[in-house]
Formats: structure tokens, C-alpha cells, sequence
């Protein structure tokens, strides 16, 4: 099933169930996070009656926002080979070794979550980035998970595109405490939550064999797929709960894929060839069998001096 949480032309939100080119509204519901807490079959039982008998929207005449309009946490990890490798390359280093013992993650913004539309820009970035990946939703309370038991968690999946401010992230990460404001302006997340059972027929080790790419104006700059990962998000969800809980809306991230950020690609090809972005490009970031999600981005006002 494919969930939706969507604006009409009034403003009144609602979530649904994808139906070929409709939405089939769950009436008295504007979140789906409240369903998701009641459990994975509370969910498969309101889709199933939205599809029987829901009130029809047209996908066209609504806005598709974050399927969770505020997650309890994000926890956005480190799990594709490629660019990991990449990103040590270019700074000079060999592959870390701890890097194939443990998932590493870091907490960001859950008050920053979109779905399609409008992205600020981080305030005073002038290098601009996307970062295409895979979400998982924690669909269900654990904590010291197996990867079969953070397997379980999960009720879905949807594209996830963390945007960067690559030079404010830089500047604030010579300090060693990790991306801060550079990563917590904007985060993408949808345009749908696609239930697990969808991706089953693909699924592979550590992942699902599905092609990921992203496109700035029409011009394809990622292609990545799914299964390179290394780790699965069943690891990654068992590691997340390690003395502590996951519970139901939290975001996974899977981090970048291969080719998934300007960064990467100005250093690998060219910065001529892959500028930063500016206000007004589109960015379509899409992943087989969970669709694509569409982005402008916008310029951010000038904040205040934080300083007394």
C-alpha cells in the first residue's frame, strides 16, 4: 500500500491510500503517525477500508506533504560503500576499517520534514546539496533489536533527500561535533510511505534491487541502486536500539548513495559539470516502486545575528 499525507487547494489536510490516479482519503485522520502507533495491522486495516469505501481526491488537485508531518526522531546513517569511499578519497584517506564494524549515524532536525514543494536553502550556504536516499519508518517500540527484530519494526519505506549546506557544514564541522545547522533546515521525505510488502519480490542481502537516481532541470546527475548498501536497514534499525528505544514514526536514513550529492560528484568529475544548486532548480529525486519527489529550491531570508 502507499500512504499520502496531502494539503488541498483550501488548506485542509488529510492522509490516504494511493489508488491509481486518485487518493482514497482516511476520513477524520490529517497524520499518519497516530496510525502508525496504533500498529502495522491498524494501518493495513485503514487502508483497506479506504480502498472499499474512502472518499475520492485527485492526486493533481493536492499538495503532497511529509507522510509524518513531524517524526519522533531522525537518525540518518553512513551505509553506502561508494560514497564513503569516495568522500575519504578525495580528502586523501584510506577506507577506515571500523567503518565495516558498525553503522554510524547522527540525530538531526525532526522539526524540518517536507514532502513536495518549496526547499529553503540553508541560510548563508552558497554551495547548496542534495543528498539522495532511502527512509525507513519504524513502525513499532524496541530496544536492543536483532536485525530480524529491526527488520520487523519497519512499516515502510520512502524516498529521502537530507539536504546540505556543504559550506556552513564544513566550517561547523571543524569543531568535531558533526553536521549542525548545515543539515537542519530542510529534509524531504515521500512522496509516499510504501508498506514493506510492496518491495518483498525485490528484496536481495542487504537490500532491495531498485534503481535510485536524481535529476537538477531534467538532467540525470544520480544512479545508485537500492542493493549496494551494505548495511541492511534491519542492522541499522538493531543498532539505532542498542540501550536505547526506536519507536513508531522514527526516520531512518540510509545516508548517500553512490553519485548522491554534488559533493561528491564535483569532486570526483567536475564542479563545472555539477554546480552547486540555486534558487530555482528542480530537483526530482526517485526511487523504483516508491516514486519520485519533487523539489524547488528557494532562497532563505537572512537571519539575525545570533550574537547579543
Amino acid at each position: 500500500m502507499k500512504f499520502v499525507r496531502f494539503e488541498q487547494a483550501t488548506g485542509a489536510r488529510g492522509i490516504g491510500l494511493v489508488d491509481d490516479d486518485a487518493i482514497r482519503a482516511i476520513p477524520g485522520r490529517t497524520d499518519l503517525l497516530p496510525l502508525i502507533e496504533l500498529g502495522t495491522d491498524a494501518l493495513m486495516t485503514a487502508g483497506a477500508e479506504a480502498l472499499r469505501s474512502g472518499p475520492v481526491v485527485e492526486v493533481g488537485a493536492v499538495r503532497l506533504l511529509s507522510p509524518i508531518a513531524t517524526p519522533p526522531t531522525f537518525r540518518d546513517f553512513y551505509a553506502f560503500e561508494q560514497h564513503v569511499k569516495a568522500g575519504r578519497s578525495w580528502r586523501g584517506l584510506e577506507m577506515e576499517p571500523l567503518w565495516y564494524e558498525i553503522p554510524v549515524f547522527y540525530f538531526s532536525n525532526p522539526y524540518a520534514f517536507r514532502g513536495e514543494g518549496d526547499v529553503p536553502m540553508t541560510p548563508g550556504a552558497r554551495k547548496f546539496d542534495f543528498e539522495l536516499e532511502v527512509a525507513a519508518i519504524v513502525g513499532a517500540t524496541g530496544s536492543d533489536l536483532t536485525a530480524a527484530e529491526g527488520e520487523e519494526a519497519i512499516v515502510g519505506y520512502a524516498v529521502l533527500n537530507d539536504w546540505s549546506g556543504r559550506d556552513i557544514q564544513q566550517r561547523e564541522m571543524t569543531l568535531s561535533m558533526g553536521p549542525v545547522k548545515g543539515k537542519d533546515t530542510s529534509t524531504s521525505l515521500g512522496p509516499y510511505l510504501v508498506t514493506k510488502d510492496e518491495l518483498e519480490p525485490y528484496r536481495t542481502v542487504t537490500g532491495f534491487d531498485r534503481t535510485m537516481t536524481l535529476r537538477v532541470n531534467g538532467v540525470e546527475y544520480s544512479r545508485a541502486n537500492w542493493a549496494d548498501v551494505y548495511y541492511s536497514f534491519g542492522e541499522m534499525v538493531a543498532y539505532a536500539s542498542r540501550g536505547a528505544e526506536v519507536r513508531p514514526g522514527d526516520v531512518i536514513g540510509s545516508g548517500t548513495c553512490g553519485t548522491g550529492c554534488i559533493l561528491e560528484l564535483s569532486r570526483t568529475r567536475s564542479e563545472e559539470e555539477y554546480p552547486w544548486l540555486k534558487a530555482g532548480d528542480e530537483v526530482v529525486a526517485a526511487i523504483e516502486g516508491l516514486g519520485e519527489l519533487r523539489s524547488r529550491v528557494v532562497a532563505a531570508p537572512t537571519p539575525p545575528s545570533f550574537r547579543a
